[in-house]
């Protein structure tokens, strides 16, 4: 089995060494062996383990999220990792789903806008300054 410090790790990974320690502290990433110096030196399950997290995150699941998906790898609960990701799918859809009537709205509040004349009568401003009614 390869063992490599922290640089390389991180380089390996493709993160920063500061990822890597935060991920230590937030107890993410079990701390590692350590050589009679103190350094720290990681193998390739470390290295497999800070990929998952970093594919993870670009996924848009949180450091909660990959701490329970770490735990039901852990477990092999496939059917639960099925679920999560589910979950999170599901999740990222209404975000979607939210950001494009925000984005209909300020098209529509920008092809209204003339784009000259008084402040008071900018549908713009007029639009962020009404007060909800649902």
């Amino acid at each position: 089995m390869a063992t490599f410090g922290i640089g390389q790790l991180a380089q390996r990974a493709g993160v920063a060494i500061d990822t890597v320690r935060y991920y230590e502290r937030n107890g993410l990433l079990p701390p590692s062996g350590r050589l009679a110096s103190g350094y720290r030196r990681y193998g390739d399950i470390e290295l497999k383990r800070l990929r998952f997290i970093r594919r993870a995150k670009v996924l848009g699941f949180t450091l909660e999220d990959i701490r329970g998906l770490l735990s039901l790898s852990d477990e092999q609960n496939v059917a639960e990792v099925r679920t999560a990701a589910q979950g999170k799918l599901a999740d990222i859809e209404q975000r979607i789903a939210e950001l494009e009537r925000v984005r209909d709205g300020l098209r529509r509040l920008i092809a209204a806008c003339p784009g000259h004349g008084r402040a008071d009568a900018c549908p713009i401003l007029n639009a962020l300054t009404q007060e909800e009614t649902r």
